[in-house]
């Protein structure tokens, strides 16, 4: 059977912050991580920086493999990545990005805990892993 292979991955700074984004579809405080389809041709980790590049205007300095995870839409396998960014400065694709921000594990707590953002949910995505594998532990809330 036909698996289209997709990177998802959780960007951070030389300040170990966090970088999470909302799609334009979803409503105001929807967070996740960047993710994107492999091209044919292209290795995980280029795609990875091309993802990255073209979503948010980022260089990516290294990319390190941590999971994988079926997923049925359409028939892909998400490969989980960490990268780390060259820089900060964000360029957001609007047809790709809504918003993006910068998170400290503090901030992050806060924000999920106040309920001013949320994750995607525990235990079924790969996303929320790839933040909690960051942030070291379980954070409050999820997608409703």
């Amino acid at each position: 059977p036909r698996t289209d292979p997709a990177v998802i991955m959780l960007v951070t700074d030389e300040d170990d912050r966090a970088l999470l984004a909302r799609n334009p579809q979803w409503p105001q405080g929807r967070f996740s991580t960047l993710a994107g389809f492999v091209e044919p041709g292209e290795t995980l980790e280029d795609a990875v920086r091309r993802e990255v590049a073209e979503e948010v205007g980022l260089r990516i300095a290294e990319t390190t493999y941590l999971a994988s995870q079926p997923w049925p839409f359409p028939q892909s396998l998400m490969l989980g990545f960490h990268a780390v960014a060259e820089d900060t400065d964000l360029t957001l694709d609007p047809g790709e990005i809504a918003e993006a921000r910068w998170f400290t594990r503090d901030e992050l707590r806060e924000a999920c805990e106040s309920e001013t953002i949320g994750l995607p949910p525990p235990k079924v995505s790969i996303s929320r892993s790839l933040i909690e594998h960051w942030y070291g532990g379980e954070l409050p809330g999820g997608w409703s």
